[in-house]
């Protein structure tokens, strides 16, 4: 069986970095990481909590949910906002594959945009958290 999981992953990151949207809100290359790095710049879009369970269904599917999180320094929340739209956008019902894997299901069911102090740094940040849910089979 393959690595549903991290075939999607790594679709959505690519599926995600090929849009002009979330290029023009996330910098150029796009900042959608799996893995941030150690000084990111911002803002950015991380792929964080992954559940996946097998489904019985033919063609061995499996059911994820992802969490995605934008951390958006603005000075408002309409950035992190602008950051949810655009990915609703490009991953409603998205055909996204690689690696042996398709999504053959793929929606935001969840979002929340809050602000934050940053405690470091003596500034606000502000959060979109999305949960996203997926349904994969193999090719």
């Amino acid at each position: 069986m393959r690595d549903h999981e991290g075939a999607l992953i790594k679709a959505l990151i690519a599926w995600l970095k090929g849009d002009a949207a979330l290029q023009a809100l996330l910098g150029d290359p796009v900042r959608v990481w799996d893995q941030p790095p150690e000084e990111p710049e911002f803002p950015h879009l991380l792929i964080g909590k992954s559940e996946s369970r097998g489904l019985n269904a033919d063609g061995g599917g499996v059911e994820h949910r992802l969490t995605l999180t934008c951390a958006s320094r603005f000075a408002g929340m309409e950035e992190a906002r602008a950051v949810a739209a655009a990915v609703r956008a490009r991953v409603a019902d998205a055909a996204v594959e690689g690696d042996g894997v398709r999504a053959v299901s793929l929606d935001v069911t969840f979002t929340d945009v809050f602000r934050s102090a940053d405690l470091k740094r003596g500034q606000s940040r502000a959060w979109a958290v999305m949960r996203l849910r997926a349904v994969t089979e193999e090719v």
